[in-house]
């Protein structure tokens, strides 16, 4: 098998990925309501032939690509699928059709890259020695994530794979081309949900109440020692706090004041350490100036590791497939995955694939109204995770 072939598969099947990419982006669906997006999968998957398993977390599919000697080696692929809850500004004629949800994080991208590669390895399943494992995930933006799920309910095992490769966009990386980082990689996510009760009453006598509004500007500050002070300075760490609600006047403080942030990190043992932290610092310096503390603390998704020898194997694969100028090494990354679920029970490397083109005007970054793609990253993401896939298989 050689690189060429591949691409030249790729290259066949592009204007039908991008087909599958348009109508996906044109009818995205929020976290864990995914039931258009799947079926529209398991048609496709049926076209092909391919058997899967649905409803798995309710949305999510499982197939399988079997080649010569199947029960020799099993590798698994995955994409997610769900969208996001932004209202997509973009003038194009695939426009979301679902005002209020947009598909601004690529998975629309993700999910027609893995079909396109399901048709290219299924194409060549004679030729190969092995199982493809297709896992199409719902959940991605929204704890507990599908990937937690769909691993309770077996989606790694019967078989279970020796490795799972998987790929996101990057819109800061042009496309045409990949990058990889072995080793920690994504942060984890924590959601941190705060309530600070006091004593609501008129602004111009703050005597008589207990202002929730300056404990809470108090709170905020006082938290972000637990990263600046308190944490270990080679261990990065994000504490921020995006959601604040008053609801109070200009001459009306009111009774409690509502928070929403989040915190992340690249060590597991401080994550814990940093909880408590914040917890006990919090609820002390909201006793000490009157007031009353609920602060909940969402454990979210863990930190993504790429299998150190996968990932240099993955890698290696990727210059021979796209040439080494077109294989970049990335920075850690502090957004978070929960693609790392994965990480913690399997070999895995999770790589992403460039989508920018400056020349164009596909400059947006992801979660934002005008994220989009140049379509010419399908191709190579189809081409490169089946080539990554069947040297895999190769390796003994």
């Amino acid at each position: 098998m050689t690189p060429e072939r591949i691409q030249h598969l790729a290259e066949s099947h592009h204007r039908d990925i991008i087909a599958i990419r348009r109508h996906l982006h044109m009818h995205p669906e929020l976290s864990f309501q995914e039931h258009e997006t799947s079926h529209y999968v398991s048609l496709r998957l049926t076209e092909m032939g391919i058997a899967f398993k649905d409803k798995i977390a309710d949305t999510g599919l499982v197939a399988l690509i079997e080649g010569k000697n199947p029960s020799k080696k099993t590798i698994a692929l995955r994409a997610d699928m769900d969208a996001l809850p932004i209202t997509e500004a973009n003038d194009v004629p695939y426009k979301s059709k679902n005002i209020g949800v947009m598909h601004a994080c690529g998975h629309d991208v993700h999910t027609a890259s893995l079909l396109g590669t399901a048709a290219i390895l299924n194409e060549l399943k004679d030729e190969f020695e092995g199982t493809i494992k297709l896992i199409f995930q719902p959940g991605e933006e929204k704890l507990p994530g599908g990937a937690s799920m769909m691993i309770a309910e077996g989606v790694m095992e019967n078989p279970r794979p020796a490795c799972i490769l998987g790929q996101h966009v990057m819109p800061l990386i042009p496309v045409g081309k990949v990058g990889f980082r072995s080793g920690i990689y994504m942060a984890s996510t924590d959601e941190l949900y705060l309530r600070v009760k006091g004593k609501g009453g008129h602004g111009a006598m703050p005597h008589l109440n207990i202002d929730p509004i300056l404990i809470t500007a108090h709170l905020i500050v006082a938290m972000q020692q637990i990263v600046s002070r308190v944490a270990n300075p080679t261990i990065p760490s994000v504490l921020s706090f995006g959601k604040i609600i008053a609801n109070g006047a200009t001459n009306v403080i009111p009774n409690e004041v509502y928070i929403e942030g989040t915190f992340r990190t690249l060590d597991e043992k401080w994550r814990m350490e940093a909880h408590k932290h914040m917890l006990d610092l919090a609820h002390q310096l909201v006793q000490s100036m009157g007031g009353i503390l609920e602060f909940e603390i969402r454990k979210g998704y863990p930190v993504l590791f790429n299998d150190e020898e996968l990932t240099k194997k993955t890698k290696a694969a990727a210059i021979e497939y796209l040439g080494n100028e077109n294989v970049v090494d990335l920075d850690i990354w502090m957004a978070a995955e929960d693609f790392a679920f994965y990480s913690q029970i399997s070999k895995a490397c999770f790589y992403r694939l460039g989508t920018r083109n400056d020349a164009k005007g596909i400059i947006s970054t992801v979660h934002t109204a005008t994220f989009d793609i140049d379509e010419e990253a399908l191709k190579t993401g189809m081409g490169l995770m089946a080539w990554l896939a069947i040297r895999e298989l190769n390796q003994a």
